[in-house]
């Protein structure tokens, strides 16, 4: 077994007090109206996609809005019904202007399983500079496990994990 890269700059317990200073109504639409329809019916459509996208990324735009509607279904239905973990995450990058982060952000809102961010605020608060990491497999596959442990340590949902690590780097890089 491989020696782990994360090396949490955060306690479990600062997570608790950190998670609610995190400005949660930049999520609230896409938490609370895109992400219930999404898991319900199983794919994204493609206005769902270029908003999902915008929220990680508005940079993407011309890049997410080159896909075809046809194609983000089929796309996203592969994502959201497989069981394997690996084909889950890297199928999404297979969308025009969808990266790994990217990629991440539409598990973290739209699959029924926890995930957690991929980002770079993240990553920081859990020991890992993310200009010296390559996004792969292996790397997603630690990350979701370290960040599913925090989870499930700190009684926390993966939402409110993930906004932790991005207010404590916010607070602290």
């Amino acid at each position: 077994m491989t020696k782990s890269i994360f090396k949490p700059r955060v306690s479990a317990g600062k997570l608790k007090a950190m998670a609610p200073r995190y400005p949660a109504d930049y999520d609230r639409e896409v938490e609370s109206v895109l992400a219930p329809r999404v898991r319900e019916r199983g794919w994204f459509t493609k206005p769902e996609f270029e908003r999902i996208c915008h929220w990680k990324t508005p940079r993407s735009r011309s890049k997410v809005a080159s896909n075809s509607a046809e194609y983000i279904e089929a796309v996203t239905r592969t994502a959201l019904s497989t069981e394997s973990e690996q084909l889950r995450i890297e199928v999404l990058t297979l969308l025009n202007g969808v990266s790994w982060p990217t990629a991440s952000v539409i598990l973290h809102f739209s699959h029924r399983e926890p995930y957690p961010i991929l980002d770079v605020r993240a990553l920081w608060s859990l020991g890992v500079e993310a200009s010296q990491v390559t996004y792969n497999f292996e790397l997603w596959r630690e990350y979701t496990q370290v960040c599913r442990g925090l989870a499930k340590s700190t009684g926390l949902s993966m939402r409110e994990v993930d906004r932790a690590l991005w207010q404590y780097s916010k607070e602290n890089q």
